[in-house]
């Protein structure tokens, strides 16, 4: 069994940042792999980013340039640094994982997670 935490959520003005952190608990592996998604209320959720087989960071033209994600691999944590906000970036960001390889779009989507966090909500505003 796979668990997902996600923190660092909270309000910030536009032009400021934020930084995210999906902590997996449990069951992992070589081949456990996570990304990060964004959902508005009553929306489909939005890939963000994710990591691709090579461990290259592939994001969501909405957040190129502006978000970096990062991890710590021996910890199981994953880091979204959000730099200059936009109030359209507020959402409930959620992160999810796979196992069995990753695959990541080059839009930043994730494909196939099973496991999900509850998710932190980021909230912009001018």
């Amino acid at each position: 069994e796979t668990y997902l935490k996600e923190s660092g959520g909270g309000s910030a003005q536009a032009g400021g940042s934020l930084r995210l952190s999906c902590t997996a608990s449990g069951t992992t592996s070589p081949d456990f792999h996570m990304g990060w998604f964004r959902q508005e209320a009553g929306k489909e959720d939005e890939g963000v980013a994710c990591f691709d087989s090579f461990k290259t960071p592939m994001y969501a033209d909405f957040v190129k340039g502006r978000f970096t994600l990062t991890e710590d691999s021996a910890n199981n944590v994953l880091y979204l640094q959000m730099n200059d906000l936009k109030p359209e970036d507020t959402a409930l960001y959620r992160c999810a994982a796979r196992f069995g390889g990753g695959h990541c779009d080059p839009d930043g989507r994730l494909r196939g997670p099973y496991a999900w966090g509850r998710g932190t909500q980021v909230t912009v505003s001018f």
